[in-house]
């Protein structure tokens, strides 16, 4: 659940703008069809005929899209400078949840009643809850169309278009979906002289608390363990802190995520044992929600997350061969290097190098690959460094980050360790809306919003699942799981509005110059 939880996080923090064109500019070829770096296409080369994928194909690979007016386009603003890429999203504020743009929020809302929900599918049996819609309008395919019931499931509709990589990432969508409807529901009978639009918006709200609560309070302590006192306590919002997220955390350093992710997804029963459908081969769950509708839902998959650790890190095996040698294989001709694309999306973003990372985060230039002994410990592993990179300023930072040796009590290595420090709290401290600051939420509320945590929502937005550790980021033994009305949980009655005309409260209105006043 660690790794889940990181892959959900960055969808809702970072999305890079990738060139709307994947044919090259000189003759319109397809990307896919060519070996040449003509923009906008950067295929990576197979060097080695007995390399996995090895078809004498090169690896498709389309660069990410310039802010206008940056690289090649400065020259037509009389300002030459360098070439700078879009994030399309900011802030951890459930975006992959409700979308970044108003127009894509409102496909995922149910519009057709007063109630403030999100728009919901289909459940697998009658009495059960729904699943996600189907995107209807979406281009992507789900699988490879070889069977009916891959066929028959078109991908699913969520605030952020990655939802469907892969089925544990569309088990999170679903969840949060459900939680959303389940305290819409509530602040609607509480509060019935709200209309659906107080109600939706107060609801995302609290959402977006619980996210940022989970991930500073649950998550973020399991993966900087001694580091998170570079985070250090909240004293409020600082109007001088840039909250964007950096190139480096994005394009780099947050990948480091892709080391946690083991190569089977697991698929439990209700005794907690693998389920007659059997568990996945990481390759075979990608864009794979077929797999959800025909073989029993989000439950034995959130079971899985919670009951069975991540992978271990290995300093000789870093990434596990289902992402290396079969990433995307069931919707890809050539089955894509996720190790080789990190690497490539480094140096199309044209990333400082791994050693000036080092000397960022206060540690020393390695002039030869023995300096970086106190950080590498395994000489095997620095040989290999040697051998593939000639001298350590070459080192790309995505590689020489992974391959640090993990501090102990985290998940990270020191560069790391320092990269994701200074993002998050850039990414706390620059919003303004952070639920902590004083103005967001009542004192009630907030103190409410502090009892918060995952194992309450997998709790209140599953079928089948009675009992869960305390903490479901923490690999627990079944003796030490709890049932579930032992966990926790917000308590929804400090949004009852206690009014004495209720009339005009509860609603937005509009102010003669345009704007929207609430009447609470």
């Amino acid at each position: 659940m660690v790794m889940q939880w990181g892959q959900f996080l960055d969808h809702d923090l970072d999305f890079t703008t990738m060139a709307p064109s994947v044919q090259r500019f000189s003759d319109g070829l397809a990307c896919r069809d060519t070996c040449e770096h003509e923009a906008p296409c950067f295929p990576i080369g197979e060097k080695h005929k007995k390399h996995p994928h090895g078809s004498g194909r090169c690896m498709e690979f389309t660069r990410s899209s310039a802010v206008c007016g940056s690289g090649i386009t400065s020259v037509f603003f009389s300002a030459i400078s360098r070439r700078e890429q879009i994030n399309q999203i900011t802030y951890l504020d459930g975006s992959n949840i409700y979308s970044s743009s108003e127009n894509e929020m409102r496909n995922l809302r149910d519009l057709s009643n007063d109630l403030g929900l999100l728009k919901e599918g289909q459940s697998l049996e009658l009495g059960q809850k729904p699943l996600l819609p189907y995107n209807v309008y979406s281009d992507l395919e789900s699988g490879d169309g070889e069977t009916a019931q891959q066929r028959s499931v078109p991908c699913f509709l969520a605030g952020d278009l990655r939802a469907n990589e892969q089925v544990s990432l569309t088990t999170m969508h679903t969840l949060w979906m459900r939680e959303h409807n389940r305290i819409a529901r509530y602040i609607k009978q509480a509060n019935s002289h709200w209309d659906g639009e107080t109600i939706f918006h107060e609801t995302r709200k609290i959402v977006g608390a619980q996210l940022q609560h989970i991930t500073y309070s649950h998550w973020l302590p399991k993966i900087l363990g001694p580091f998170n006192s570079m985070i250090g306590e909240y004293r409020g919002y600082d109007p001088n802190t840039p909250s964007s997220i950096v190139n480096v955390f994005a394009t780099a350093a947050f990948r480091f995520g892709h080391t946690m992710i083991n190569p089977i997804m697991y698929r439990l029963n209700e005794t907690w044992h693998e389920t007659r459908q059997g568990n996945l081969n990481l390759h075979q769950a990608f864009f794979a929600p077929f797999r959800i509708v025909h073989e029993g839902g989000i439950d034995p998959l959130i079971r899985g997350l919670i009951a069975k650790p991540m992978k271990k890190r290995d300093s000789n095996s870093n990434m596990n061969a289902e992402l290396i040698e079969r990433l995307f294989a069931m919707a890809e001709e050539v089955a894509l290097d996720l190790g080789a694309l990190n690497i490539q999306r480094g140096r199309d973003h044209a990333l400082p190098f791994y050693n000036d990372w080092r000397e960022f985060c206060n540690l020393s230039r390695a002039d030869s690959f023995e300096d970086l002994a106190p950080e590498i410990k395994n000489a095997e592993v620095r040989n290999k460094l040697r051998e593939l990179y000639k001298v350590p300023s070459n080192i790309d930072p995505f590689v020489g980050m992974i391959v640090e040796d993990v501090v102990p009590g985290s998940r990270l290595g020191p560069t790391l360790a320092c990269i994701l420090g200074e993002q998050f709290k850039r990414t706390r401290d620059g919003d303004r809306f952070w639920y902590e600051n004083p103005g967001i939420f009542s004192p009630t509320q907030l103190n409410s919003l502090k009892q918060a945590s995952l194992a309450r929502v997998i709790c209140d937005n599953t079928d089948s699942i009675k009992s869960v550790p305390r903490d479901v980021f923490l690999n627990q033994p079944l003796a030490d799981f709890v049932p579930c009305d032992e966990v926790p949980s917000i308590d929804l009655s400090a949004w009852i509005d206690c009014c004495s005309d209720c009339a005009d409260s509860g609603s937005f209105e509009t102010l003669s110059g345009g704007g929207l006043v609430f009447r609470a």
